[in-house]
Formats: C-alpha cells, structure tokens, sequence
C-alpha cells in the first residue's frame, strides 16, 4: 500500500528464480481465515472528510482453495492504487499464509508509477517500471514476515483483544528496494459516535525517542474494525502512494466522520 520510485509490491519471477530460491521460502505470518467473502463498496474521503472518488475491497475464495484479496482506492480522475495479495490455507487449518503480493499506483494524471511484487514462495521481492522491467530487487529473510496488503486480516488479533502489538515489515521501492519494521498497536476507543468501533494505528518501527521527533511528519496510518461486523473492515487512512495524497477509505454506510480521531 506504499509506493516505491515505482510504487508498492514484486515480479513474476524466471525460472533460474526458482531454481534457486531457498527451500523453506515462506511468510512466517499466520493470518485468520475470512468469515465472510464478497465484495465491500467503499468510498475514498481527503483529509477534510470530503468524498473524492470509489473504492471497494473484495475477498475472494478461488476453486483451487486459495483466497485473494483486491483492493483499489483513489481520487476519481487523479490518483489511486490497486493492491492483491493471494493466500493459502495453512494445512492444519490454522489459517492462511501469503504467497504473494502486488501493488500498483498511478499519478494525478493516472500514468503507471510502477510495480511492487513480492513473491513469498521464492523469497523475493522486487520494484519494476511500469513496463514490468525490474529495477531492483532483494531477498526476503528466511520466513519473512513481510505484509504490504493484507493488513486488515493481520491486525485481526489486536482488534480481538489478543494480543497488544503486532510486528512486521513493509516493502518499500522509494530509494531503492528495502524492508522497514513496522508495528501496530490497538488505539484508545473513539468518540461517542463510534465507540463501537476499534482503532488500529500502525507505524515504522523507530523506537521511542525516534518516534516522538518523527511524530509530525509520519503519515497518520490507521485501520478501524467493527468486532461485532461478520467482516469486521470499516476504514483505513493512508497515503495513496509514497509521498502522495493522504485518504480515508470508508466501508459505504459508515459516517467519515466517525474516524476523525488520531489526527
């Protein structure tokens, strides 16, 4: 969900690839199954709580067993960025785990901004243009756990109760291929109005000191959960890209203005 110098997730990889990838290529990261699949209309706001265009998020269960998840958000007739990511069923029935992720952003304009591909089964990742050339690419460490997309099942257990913090590390092309630790805690309810509601805030990982001095000038990175929602996904607040517009993605239904807490 980040851009890159191209913008967020990695590449179908050759076969030489494969070959050589390690043998325990895999993301370490367990995530609950879906309780429910479909596709959820969604509308994207501006920082001032404006609707500027659609967006929806669809969970999808394929005939092989696999589940995808697709996401598309953005400023209608500006920018916007399509995210997947596609999961397996662990075999005891766990859970899921990824095996891939791809995210792609467009500019203002709407001209391709690039590619960013991450393949866990070959524990690669990898930045392209927006011809699918590669630019550059690294290895992901040994059972990674490296989570651009799916984070709306990956902070299930906060939103739960648990567990208290959530780690991770988000792939990144801006300056170069690379991985940043990320964390993610459980916020303070919110306003009356939504007081149902939970609040997940998510950030790099620069401990505390690090952190105060960054504080104004980190994007403000937030999921809302309903628990009692069978999907439980209300919103989420993030730029579209690196360095792009800030939005909030708004399950439709739910007021924009419920969300306005952490700013």
């Amino acid at each position: 969900m980040f851009r890159t110098t191209a913008a967020p997730l990695a590449v179908a990889l050759t076969s030489l690839a494969l070959l050589s990838a390690p043998a325990r290529a895999e993301s370490s990261l367990v995530l609950p199954y879906p309780s429910v699949f479909g596709t959820i209309p969604a509308s994207t706001y501006d920082a001032e709580r404006h609707r500027v265009g659609a967006a929806h998020l669809v969970l999808e269960k394929r005939d092989n067993g696999h589940v995808r998840i697709f996401s598309e958000s953005g400023i209608d007739g500006g920018p916007r960025t399509v995210a997947t990511a596609e999961l397996a069923p662990i075999e005891a029935g766990e859970g899921l785990r990824l095996l891939s992720q791809e995210s792609r952003s467009f500019d203002a304009e709407g001209t391709p901004m690039g590619i960013l591909r991450i393949d866990h089964t070959t524990a690669t990742a990898s930045c392209a243009n927006p011809n699918g050339d590669i630019e550059a690419q690294i290895d992901l460490p040994e059972r990674d756990r490296v989570a651009n997309v799916p984070l709306n099942l990956l902070f299930l257990p906060l939103v739960s109760g648990d567990v208290d913090r959530v780690t991770f590390q988000v792939m990144t092309c801006r300056g170069g291929a690379r991985l940043l630790d990320f964390e993610a805690h459980r916020a303070r309810r919110g306003d009356r109005n939504a007081e149902r509601l939970v609040e997940v805030r998510y950030g790099p990982s620069l401990g505390r000191v690090l952190s105060a001095l960054a504080g104004t000038l980190l994007p403000k990175l937030s999921f809302w959960f309903d628990p009692n929602a069978r999907n439980a996904w209300v919103a989420h607040r993030v730029p579209l890209y690196t360095m792009g517009p800030e939005v909030l993605v708004v399950r439709d239904g739910v007021p924009a203005n419920w969300l306005s807490g952490g700013r």
